[in-house]
């Protein structure tokens, strides 16, 4: 089978949850290995997201902090670019240094585009978000405070569906973003592919194994919902952590291209 581009497609792999496992070994080792990067990283990610809260709490829209927090964690992969290369340079030898991880992350367009489709989830995530309170809390739906914001969800009607089907719908574009994008950016980082062609890769490993890959999916999710919770601190090392991770999930799901492989 071939890209749109007319080279040979990715082969994918069927992973396991043993495979999960081995490769939060491998991203907790590379975080050890080069902490300096992980947390930089971390932090720029951490920064992010309390300059995200705070940007809204200073507009008096507050009660968006949940769902801009939520919904921050769809650019994870994007931020974590850095992090795949530092793993494959482990890999594969090759001396680290910050200008050549920079470099790696610039110096590829379709990795850009890959960007693109992440901002426009998050975009439609935060629509969806609107969309859902004016449907169920009134057009003109506002409030004072994030607590205020709260109560209302938690003790009415309308609150409590507004956050279960915001809660549905989430789930779903996460899930969306998630299977376009898990192996997208490592691949792209790693050959010469279209961001299209990296894209169905994605979804194939996901539909390939499903089961496992939901429960990364899981587990990413709760790891960046507890490291949320202290002030985005927490992310400074679960962030670093699953960026590496990933880079080894993929090299596991993505087979190598060998001689007979190459057109």
């Amino acid at each position: 089978m071939t890209s749109i581009s007319g080279k040979i497609d990715p082969v994918v792999r069927a992973v396991t949850a043993a495979d999960i496992a081995e490769a939060l070994v491998q991203g907790l080792r590379d975080f050890q290995a080069a902490p300096l990067y992980g947390l930089m990283f971390g932090a720029l990610y951490a920064v992010g997201g309390l300059l995200v809260v705070a940007s809204v709490t200073a507009l008096g829209m507050s009660y968006l902090a949940y769902p801009l927090a939520a919904g921050f964690a769809l650019i994870g992969p994007f931020i974590a670019i850095g992090l795949y290369d530092v793993s494959r340079r482990r890999e594969a030898g090759e001396p680290l240094s910050f200008a050549a991880v920079w470099a790696a992350m610039t110096s590829r367009r379709e990795l850009a585009w890959m960007a693109f489709v992440t901002l426009f989830v998050f975009i439609m995530w935060m629509y969806q978000v609107r969309f859902l309170m004016a449907l169920f809390l009134g057009l003109n739906a506002s409030f004072s405070s994030l607590q205020q914001f709260i109560t209302v969800v938690l003790t009415t009607n309308e609150g409590l569906l507004f956050l279960a089907v915001g809660n549905v719908v989430g789930a779903a574009l996460s899930l969306i973003l998630f299977s376009l994008t898990v192996v997208s950016f490592p691949l792209l980082l790693d050959r010469d592919v279209d961001f299209v062609t990296a894209m169905i890769t994605s979804v194939r490993a996901v539909a390939m194994s499903p089961g496992p890959m939901i429960g990364w999916a899981a587990i990413i999710v709760m790891l960046l919902i507890v490291s949320a919770i202290p002030f985005f601190l927490g992310l400074l090392i679960t962030l670093p952590v699953l960026g590496h991770a990933t880079w080894h999930l993929y090299r596991r799901i993505v087979a190598p291209v060998t001689p007979d492989s190459t057109p």
